[in-house]
């Protein structure tokens, strides 16, 4: 698409352009394609599809559905990896356009195969299609955003992921009112559910396309004066991806990622059925009343629960600009450690606000450490690949996104297998957790600066076709 509006040469913001229009512009996005964490509103409607109103011979379980959401957060994963480079490229203004299309069209695609009840039409649009949406749209303003705000940059990339963690409290009650205005007595609304929302993401996806510039080459914040030496972990010079690649410093952030992410992914997954098996509603013994809720609380605790995800995006993305990333992540490690060790005795002890106060804290720094890392990265490897670079450092992600859930899911039921009571079924995966951070922290503390021999001149970045 050369020469078109989308190219990367059309969208150099010019004069009297305010570089706070671009965080609006990511949040487009990113809000959007957050939705990803309210994918589970469907499992049950989805469970149902022919039964409609109970599971019937033939409809998809639960096990089945579930495998949606994993399948598209490997795909995020391969699509930030391997087309990092062409983000970078491109600019954000065409990859945001391709992700609201892919994403967008993984939602149509997707409520086709539910219409056609054809489950891997369901995998192939939002798993594979959507998931490919997922990742470009995430990285998509990543670079930009650092470009934009070089004084402060955990800010910047903090607001903008926070939508991402965000995009549940919009998504869930929009498909909830979507399901049950076009649910009738024989249909539970799913498909044109997914395609009237595919329609709605793809128009304001766009205009988050249409609002974003990069800035000028040379372009910087009115009094801010760029780092002329590396102070620090913070460099003045910059890297490519491929010779990120090859330095330990990726590596080690990929770890910490992997096991920050790994311990929380895997409790918010179960976070839910977690509070109703450790804190059973037991005053009202096992009534429907007494079901519903135990389902209600259990609902408000996920709702809180991603009320901190996304709280903790910005907020300890914007502390890293004061405290620096690499004490971010110590705080991350070491907190995290200690409040999943103390989960297992809030729940003997049956105190319902501590156990809620703990997972609260931890899930805040869950999101934080998504919304710290481009920050973290772009301090250690410069601006012009900082977006490429994120996107390989997502794969970490996608092996979290499997690696979390089936560690709590089979040691619970390992535990239940063997005789202990559900509500202490998850005291051993809590410590487990605890161990992962610690190895995290461990990973956390090695990271030092990038060894001169991998920076880049700033005639080689712009061979490279991205500076």
């Amino acid at each position: 698409m050369n020469n078109s509006f989308l190219d990367r040469s059309h969208s150099i913001a010019g004069p009297g352009f305010s570089r706070w229009l671009v965080p609006p512009a990511a949040l487009c996005i990113h809000l959007c394609i957050g939705q990803a964490y309210a994918l589970s509103v469907f499992n049950k409607p989805m469970s149902q599809l022919i039964g409609v109103s109970a599971p019937a011979p033939g409809d998809w379980s639960i096990p089945a559905i579930g495998w949606i959401f994993s399948i598209a957060i490997v795909f995020l994963g391969l699509a930030a990896a391997f087309g990092g480079k062409w983000v970078e490229e491109a600019g954000p203004r065409k990859a945001m356009f391709a992700a609201a299309l892919f994403f967008s069209g993984g939602l149509v695609v997707g409520s086709g195969g539910v219409a056609l009840h054809q489950l891997w039409l369901v995998y192939l649009g939002y798993g594979v299609i959507g998931g490919i949406g997922l990742g470009i749209g995430y990285i998509s303003p990543v670079s930009t955003l650092v470009k934009w705000f070089p004084d402060r940059p955990g800010l910047a990339t903090g607001t903008a992921i926070m939508g991402f963690g965000g995009g549940a409290l919009i998504g869930a009650p929009l498909a909830v009112g979507l399901m049950k205005f076009y649910s009738s007595p024989t249909s539970t609304g799913v498909a044109p559910t997914m395609l009237t929302m595919g329609i709605i993401y793809l128009c304001f996806m766009m205009i988050g396309a249409f609002i974003v510039r990069i800035p000028p080459a040379g372009w910087k914040p009115e009094g801010y004066v760029a780092p002329t030496v590396s102070v620090g972990l913070v460099t003045s010079a910059n890297v490519l991806v491929h010779q990120a690649l090859r330095t330990p410093q990726f590596y080690l952030l990929w770890g910490v990622l992997f096991l920050n992410v790994t311990a929380g992914i895997g409790v918010l997954g179960q976070a839910s059925l977690m509070i109703q098996e450790m804190f059973p509603l037991k005053f009202l013994h096992d009534t429907p009343a007494a079901i519903a809720a135990s389902a209600a609380a259990a609902a408000g605790f996920v709702g809180l629960l991603s009320l901190f995800n996304m709280a903790g995006r910005i907020f300890w993305a914007s502390m890293s600009d004061f405290i620096g990333r690499k004490m971010t992540y110590v705080i991350f490690f070491v907190l995290g450690a200690i409040l999943y060790a103390c989960v297992p005795a809030s729940g003997r002890a049956g105190n319902l606000a501590l156990f809620i106060l703990f997972y609260v804290v931890i899930l805040s720094m869950y999101g934080g450490g998504f919304a710290t890392i481009p920050a973290y990265l772009r301090d250690l490897y410069g601006t012009v690949n900082v977006g490429a670079i994120h996107g390989c450092l997502l794969t970490a992600w996608s092996a979290a996104g499997v690696a979390g859930p089936v560690l709590v899911n089979y040691i619970r039921q390992y535990q239940i297998d063997h005789g202990v009571a559900k509500a202490d079924a998850y005291s051993v995966t809590m410590y487990v957790m605890a161990g992962l951070l610690v190895v995290g922290l461990i990973c956390n503390l090695l990271v030092r600066p990038v060894d001169s021999q991998h920076h880049v001149t700033s005639k080689e970045a712009v061979i490279d076709g991205v500076a």
